[in-house]
């Protein structure tokens, strides 16, 4: 066991996530240009995530969504995305945050603005987590290690 301290580090120094979305194709242009660190995993963390996360002007943070297991908590660094959510939308800024429970309420961020938003998001990582998607012919389900996407009634993309 590793009993030295971490090295800090930088977020924007973080290399940005490779893939940028794990939706299919028809679904991953409607997030096209969101960017995520993600911080968690340079650390070693395994148990949660945390993601540092810039929408460009126009971008959405993800599909409105809810999940069966994990939580979620976004905190707003820069800009004024618009929480949507499946009960109706919510101006946020700079200090403002937001924490969704398991089966709570669908949401996703969308920035409205000219100005790009930076966030920061944090979930834990839920093994039998699965993703509900009001508004679109998706479901999502967690499986070794990444996200298996299927039409709701469990047909293939």
């Amino acid at each position: 066991m590793n009993h030295s301290p971490p090295a800090p580090r930088h977020a924007m120094d973080v290399a940005p996530r490779t893939k940028p979305s794990n939706y299919p194709p028809q679904f991953a242009a409607r997030v096209a240009g969101r960017i995520k660190r993600q911080l968690g995993d340079v650390f070693g963390l395994s148990r949660f995530g945390v993601n540092l996360t810039i929408l460009p002007p126009g971008a959405q943070s993800a599909l409105l969504h809810r999940h069966t297991e994990q939580e979620e908590f976004v905190y707003i660094l820069s800009g004024h995305p618009t929480l949507r959510t499946d009960t109706g939308e919510a101006p946020l800024e700079p200090g403002m945050c937001v924490g969704f429970p398991a089966n709570g309420i669908a949401h996703h961020l969308v920035n409205q603005t000219g100005v790009e938003v930076h966030y920061l998001e944090v979930g834990d990582r839920s093994a039998t987590d699965q993703g509900e998607y009001p508004e679109d012919d998706l479901a999502a389900a967690w499986s070794e290690g990444g996200w298996r996407f299927t039409r709701k009634d469990g047909a293939p993309w």
